[in-house]
């Protein structure tokens, strides 16, 4: 793919592919609010509509789709009970707010990586996590009123995805030791789809999209899925949790953007300096790793 005196390390070639799949990410929010379901229906047809394919990749993987591991299992548990609150929060609130506040997750996957896995951040670090969450609440923060149906109880249900994405995030990262990134993201989505049917059926959502135009949208959601979190899920096998969670940061910048391109969101001052906060701490965040050798928990994926 690369000429040998231009070829990327591995954790930087690692670094591309999870800023790549975190602007893929970027979509979501958008693809959400056009698919004329309900918001957990919306996560549904995300999972659904991306087996197909996870199916065929994941089956391209040494060992194939193999049996799922605890680890993957509760990955599509911890990621159902974060597309129900989000998707709810992203109808409730702002694109912007509704992805920032979901992505503090960087706080609680430093912490337990800290206290729990021993892995002691370098100071470099924690000022990058710092920034980030500056920046984050500075684009929450500065977003114009009045968008979304309720936006208090939008940014509380948003704030909750920090929990469950972390819990995925952090199961993800166990379960790709022994397996793959598409078979980790296909058990879990496997999981989540079913979960996410109930929830949709429990509360009286609109299940199927109305017009050809909302089945592109679910269409589409399985396709950013798949290469969106499957991109995270092989990045997660080759960086630490913590400097993924801070990179994948780069989501709520294209969100907002998008939200403000399709929606006419406003996106103010503060949101724009927020953003900007946020590129600078992903890029500090990567500088803290440098001297650090590269996981050695790669798998083939």
């Amino acid at each position: 793919m690369f000429p040998s005196a231009l070829r990327p390390s591995p954790r930087a070639f690692a670094l591309i592919v999870l800023l790549i799949a975190a602007c893929v990410l970027g979509l979501a929010p958008i693809l959400v609010r056009l698919t004329e379901t309900g918001p957990a229906a919306a996560g549904f047809w995300r999972f659904l509509l991306a087996l197909p394919l996870l199916t065929v990749l994941a089956a391209r993987e040494k060992g194939g789709v193999g049996a799922p591991s605890k680890w993957a299992l509760l990955a599509g548990l911890f990621f159902a009970l974060d597309l129900s609150f989000w998707h709810y929060g992203i109808v409730m609130t702002s694109v912007a707010n509704a992805t920032v506040l979901c992505n503090l997750t960087p706080v609680v996957v430093t912490l337990f990586s800290w206290f729990v896995l021993k892995e002691r951040p370098r100071r470099l670090f924690l000022f990058a996590l710092a920034l980030a969450m500056g920046g984050a609440f500075a684009m929450a923060a500065g977003a114009d009123g009045g968008q979304g149906t309720n936006p208090p109880l939008g940014d509380a249900f948003s704030l909750s995805v920090a929990v469950w994405y972390s819990g995925y995030f952090l199961a993800v990262k166990a379960a790709r030791a022994t397996a793959g990134a598409m078979r980790v993201t296909f058990w879990a989505t496997l999981l989540g789809a079913p979960l996410l049917l109930i929830v949709s059926l429990a509360l009286g959502e609109d299940i199927v999209p109305a017009s050809a135009a909302g089945w592109g949208a679910c269409i589409a959601m399985g396709v950013m899925h798949v290469f969106g979190q499957g991109g995270v899920a092989w990045a997660l096998g080759r960086l630490p949790a913590s400097v993924t969670a801070v990179t994948i940061l780069v989501q709520p910048v294209v969100a907002g953007l998008l939200g403000w391109w399709v929606f006419g969101e406003t996106l103010t001052p503060i949101q724009a300096l927020g953003g900007a906060l946020v590129l600078g701490a992903v890029v500090l965040a990567q500088r803290s790793q440098r001297a650090k050798p590269i996981s050695a928990d790669a798998q083939p994926g």
